[in-house]
């Protein structure tokens, strides 16, 4: 899955503009935009804050059907494209569900 693609779609959706999700998330128009365009990467934090912009969780933001492929596959190429940070804001986030018992 593509993120900015997937903010795009979620953003549109709502019948949201760039600039109206920017503003109420935070973000600069630009870099948002840069990331809908796939330009530019974009933090767990900040994708955070779009989630909660969009009213959605990160576990819903990546909850999509996956064609051609299992989901371990699926989830395995999402946390190899993360840096080292976001990896680590990945599993203390698996950690909480754990013991939220999610």
């Amino acid at each position: 899955m593509e993120i900015g693609k997937r903010i795009v779609q979620l953003r549109e959706d709502r019948g949201w503009t760039t600039n109206r999700l920017a503003n109420l998330c935070g973000l600069s128009q630009s870099f948002l935009r840069s990331v809908e365009l796939g330009e530019k990467g974009i933090s767990v934090e900040s994708l955070e804050l779009v989630c909660q912009s969009l009213g959605i969780s990160l576990r819903g933001f990546f909850d999509v059907p996956v064609q051609n492929e299992g989901a371990q596959e699926a989830l395995r190429r999402r946390v190899e494209a993360l840096n080292l940070r976001q990896q680590a804001a990945l599993a203390a986030f698996l950690a909480a569900m754990e013991e939220a018992g999610g």
